[in-house]
């Protein structure tokens, strides 16, 4: 069914809205039937077939939840050989509308929208229906379909995240991923890179945790010869390298709030301005951050600037930890076990019971990367092609860190020493800043330092 050939209900409580649409698909659409009452959509759809359906996801009804186009959507995948769904809102709720698409909606735009973006969504997900109706299936949203077999997860946690790659990546819309270390936030973020509209340019990662205040500026924006004692030549910085790409800043939450004030001047400006020199250069990227920090810290403004948080975080994705996850465990243990029996020339490995109830009641505290390492280990040491129990052996580096957070040490001056040192490596070593938060003269924390030989 092509769109020109396409029945189309409109269900919106705003006549505005009701009347641009009809006005814009009068000549795009064989027929176009609006309706201010989602009340009168089973009597529309008994009455009538559409071939879709442009359904508002939030009403002035009876239902005041906030999610009454879901409550609708439900309704119209009773009916048999229902229509296609595409919900609207004027809410950028991303995580409302990766509902609607689990509850089968084809699609969501946000008002406003751009007249031909409405038409090719609305075309597309025509097409998608025709090819659901020739399959006999519906369209599934699969890891396979993002970035091969590196990124993987049968978890609810995972589907939900698969559902928001999908839609996030087309856009140029910035991205914060969010999760504990060795969670795949780079995954995610090569992954948003591949089903991009980006995809043939560049992708450059960048630890920004790891750029020291002097190193910042060059690494990121570039420098001109004699900027400084090194620069015997002109470089480019990581911004301008990724000029119609992508750039990866991985542990965005480590950076001083000064280079937060330079790296926020330029998202804002979309320019770069190198190092020994006045002439701002002109940047085309979309930005992907990541940091190990909870959503709960970054909004400190102590620690982070709040303007600079809206800006890369115009969507978030949070990665769920393993241990949250462990329907998935197996599956990954599979995957890293096939990668290395290959890698070091064995046999096909199989997992005996015993090892997978090991592996599932384990709390992973180092994550996809501890089981990795994990299973890595267990396949070189392995003599047979079935791993054991007894061949899977965790990391020591992570125990010994779990038992150590699990029993403090409570002596008081042990407690005054750490949470010192925890906020001085907090505030990069400022000593005027550690002291504000720990409610201390600057006199008073040296006192403190010199009595634990800090």
């Amino acid at each position: 069914m092509s769109l020109k050939n396409s029945r189309i209900l409109v269900i919106d409580d705003d006549t505005d809205v009701l009347t641009a649409v009809r006005l814009l698909l009068k000549t795009e659409a064989k027929e176009v039937v609006t309706e201010k009452n989602p009340e009168n959509i089973r009597h529309l759809l008994s009455k009538n077939e559409f071939d879709l359906i442009l359904l508002d996801m939030n009403f002035n009804s009876t239902i005041h939840t906030g999610n009454e186009g879901i409550f609708w959507l439900k309704k119209i995948k009773e009916f048999s050989n229902s229509p296609a769904v595409v919900m609207i809102t004027a809410y950028g709720d991303i995580d409302l509308a990766v509902r609607s698409l689990k509850e089968g909606a084809s699609d969501f735009m946000i008002k406003p929208w751009h007249n031909e973006k409405l038409i090719s969504t609305i075309a597309e997900a025509l097409k998608k229906r025709n090819a659901a109706k020739v399959n006999s299936t519906a369209p599934k949203t699969s890891f396979d379909s993002i970035i091969g077999t590196q990124l993987l997860g049968n978890s609810e946690a995972m589907k939900d995240i698969f559902v928001k790659i999908e839609k996030i990546a087309p856009t140029d819309a910035n991205v914060l991923i969010l999760g504990e270390n060795g969670t795949g936030k780079d995954l995610i973020a090569q992954a948003i890179q591949q089903k991009s509209l980006r995809n043939n340019k560049a992708f450059i990662k960048v630890d920004a945790g790891a750029l020291t205040e002097s190193l910042f500026e060059s690494e990121l924006f570039g420098h001109k010869k004699g900027a400084f004692t090194d620069a015997r030549e002109d470089r480019i910085g990581r911004f301008e390298a990724a000029d119609g790409g992508t750039i990866f800043l991985d542990e965005i939450g480590n950076i001083s709030l000064q280079q937060q004030a330079k790296l926020l001047s330029v998202l804002q400006n979309r320019q770069v301005i190198k190092l020994g020199s006045n002439e701002p250069v002109e940047i085309d990227i979309r930005l992907i951050c990541a940091t190990n920090l909870p959503l709960s810290e970054l909004a400190n403004e102590n620690r982070f600037r709040k303007d600079l948080i809206y800006r890369i975080n115009t969507v978030e994705i949070v990665l769920p930890p393993l241990r949250s996850r462990k329907e998935d465990i197996h599956l990954l243990a599979q995957h890293y076990a096939s990668l290395y029996a290959d890698k070091y020339i064995k046999p096909k490995i199989e997992f005996d019971k015993k090892a997978i109830d090991k592996l599932q009641a384990y709390h992973f505290p180092g994550n996809v990367r501890e089981l990795q390492y994990t299973i890595e280990r267990a396949v070189i040491m392995a003599d047979g092609e079935s791993l054991q129990a007894d061949d899977l052996i965790f990391s020591p580096i992570e125990s010994a860190r779990q038992m150590e957070e699990e029993k403090p040490d409570m002596n008081l001056g042990t407690v005054e020493k750490n949470t010192i040192l925890r906020v001085i490596e907090k505030h990069n070593g400022n000593i005027t800043k550690a002291a504000k938060e720990l409610g201390l003269t600057r006199t008073a924390l040296y006192r403190r330092l010199s009595k634990y030989d800090i």
